[in-house]
């Protein structure tokens, strides 16, 4: 992990920007709580793949009220949304972190805990629309997406809906995934996630995965709220 002596070694500007306006402002913006940045900056680092920053971030995650079981349950999703290889190079960090704060397997979800409830009619549409548009071209696609992410997935206890789905939308801008954008997004607000806290989400990623990438994200973010405002 870098530290500020070593980025200011290199760059004098970038440590004041990193104390004056990540630390000293962005984090303080009051649409997104602590804990909510700290779930979002997770997202976006596993799904980038940038490690380095990791142990900082799951250790203030944690002070900010994100629970073991919580950042576990982030790691596992992020698996299916950013790839298997970057959520086992974010393991291999969290598993240091857990071990340095003590936090022992007892504090981590089971494997197969008892799922959420399903919302039927919201499935039966989803699923519908996806064996539409993709079951001509993989139906095995569609019956992983259907068993594994929708019926199990997001249906695990220990990362609520609302959280799960921050974690989506924020790795998703993180990536550049816009088309993905508009159905997690209505998704994410179906959840509780309100205008405010998601435009802030676009403002926070920004910081942490680029100006040109959230820029990207802003049209198909309009359309989401103007859709929903109608």
């Amino acid at each position: 992990m870098q530290t500020a002596s070593d980025v200011q070694a290199v760059s004098p500007a970038l440590d004041r920007y990193m104390e004056g306006t990540l630390f000293g402002d962005l984090w303080t913006r009051p649409n997104l709580s602590p804990r909510d940045r700290g779930i979002v900056t997770l997202a976006v680092l596993i799904g980038r793949n940038q490690a380095i920053e990791l142990p900082r971030y799951f250790n203030l995650a944690l002070d900010n009220g994100v629970s073991a079981a919580e950042i576990s349950e982030i790691i596992t999703h992020l698996a299916f949304y950013s790839g298997w290889s970057n959520a086992i190079a974010a393991a291999g960090v969290a598993k240091d972190v857990f071990a340095e704060r003590g936090i022992g397997a007892d504090q981590l979800p089971p494997a197969s805990p008892g799922l959420l409830p399903l919302d039927h009619a919201t499935e039966e549409q989803r699923a519908i629309r996806v064996q539409q548009d993709v079951g001509p071209v993989s139906p095995g696609f569609v019956q992983y997406t259907s068993d594994l992410l929708f019926r199990d997935l997001w249906l695990r206890p220990d990362l609520a809906p609302r959280d799960r789905s921050l974690v989506t939308v924020s790795a998703l801008i993180a990536a550049g995934q816009v088309a993905q954008i508009p159905f997690h997004l209505n998704r994410a607000m179906d959840n509780g996630l309100t205008k405010a806290q998601a435009s802030e989400v676009l403002t926070h990623v920004a910081f942490y995965a680029g100006w040109p990438t959230a820029m990207s994200a802003v049209p198909v973010m309009k359309r989401v709220f103007e859709s929903r405002s109608a």
